[in-house]
């Protein structure tokens, strides 16, 4: 079982990532990503730290942790250059924090992130379909979040995505301890979107073989 959008204190969660990883070890998870809030003011700490904690962490442990960075409130012309820059320093999983409902954030957003070629679109919102048609010819996933508030469009965002063959993610976009809830919940998130088990079932596989490629 996988979760890969996660944040840590070294942007605005509250664990340190060895409590994250330990936590989600718990849980029943197998794979995850640290993918902090990251900007032009703070990306030179952030990846660093992320780095270092994830080369350390013994490869012995039942969960792999992977290096990974959400671009958060970007100028849409930032976006290309730091997907750049966040790929040559060695970060895995580059997330774009989308045009969610529940915050400000420049419009234009989803359109720019998917332009730069990251991994994973965090809660769009109302995305367009001209967005979800390329966020489908990119391989791009776009997220189903069992966030409170950015999890108000998920049943449109997976009808979108079905519609257009899109690739699907459920993830936590977890900051706080009670954030991290179990596997099954998860996927309770996705029925509850509107997806079925067949669905949910495919999804996963998908984030498998994603995760082959790193």
């Amino acid at each position: 079982m996988y979760n890969l959008h996660t944040h840590s204190l070294l942007s605005d969660g509250c664990l340190l990532p060895s409590e994250i990883a330990v936590r989600y070890a718990a849980a029943g998870y197998k794979v995850i990503a640290i993918t902090d809030h990251v900007d032009y003011s703070n990306i030179d700490q952030v990846i660093p730290a992320i780095l270092k904690f994830t080369r350390n962490w013994p490869k012995e442990s039942t969960i792999k942790v992977l290096p990974g960075v959400e671009l958060t409130h970007l100028p849409l012309g930032q976006f290309e250059s730091m997907v750049k820059h966040c790929r040559k320093k060695g970060i895995k999983v580059i997330i774009g924090h989308g045009e969610t409902t529940v915050e400000p954030v420049f419009q234009g957003t989803n359109r720019a992130a998917l332009e730069a070629d990251i991994d994973i679109l965090a809660h769009p919102g109302w995305i367009s379909d001209a967005d979800v048609k390329l966020a489908q010819s990119r391989g791009i996933f776009l997220e189903i979040t069992s966030r409170h508030g950015h999890n108000a469009t998920n049943s449109f965002v997976a009808k979108r995505a079905m519609k257009f063959g899109a690739k699907l993610i459920l993830n936590h976009d977890s900051h706080n301890p009670e954030d991290i809830i179990s596997p099954a919940l998860l996927k309770k998130v996705g029925l509850k979107a509107g997806l079925t088990a067949s669905q949910i079932a495919s999804i996963y596989k998908d984030i498998a073989k994603f995760l082959k490629k790193l």
